[in-house]
């Protein structure tokens, strides 16, 4: 186990989270909110963009855990596993007919994420 791999994961899942949930929250229900959705889309739309933010908590927490319980890396490897595809999903959409994941901070957050967490169980 690598202690510092593990709390800069959890660190980069927890800022991400409160930019996420806090920063992002607010642009993007701006940005809901002024388009013409239906009120059920717009509903499912912010159950969507916050389950990502409880995700990155969820996640944060498992990774400080694990850190401080080595006994319990198998936790570990389901946040690196999804982390891991997250950033393929938005680097695949990204290269693909939506350029504009590229220019978020979603691909590079679950990478780093991945990858830290990655050097961490090692």
């Amino acid at each position: 186990m690598q202690y510092w791999f593990l709390l800069a994961a959890a660190a980069v899942s927890f800022v991400g989270a409160l930019f996420h949930g806090v920063v992002g929250g607010r642009i993007y229900m701006g940005n809901i909110n002024a388009s013409s959705l239906e009120p059920l889309t717009m509903s499912l739309s912010l159950v969507s963009w916050h389950m990502f933010t409880i995700f990155l908590a969820v996640g944060a927490a498992a990774l400080i855990y694990v850190a401080y319980v080595p006994a319990a890396s198998l936790l570990a490897y389901p946040i690196i596993v999804i982390n891991g595809f997250g950033a393929l999903m938005f680097i695949g959409l990204g290269v693909g007919a939506h350029g504009q994941l590229l220019k978020m901070p979603g691909a590079y957050l679950m990478g780093a994420t991945a990858v830290l967490g990655s050097l961490g169980v090692s």
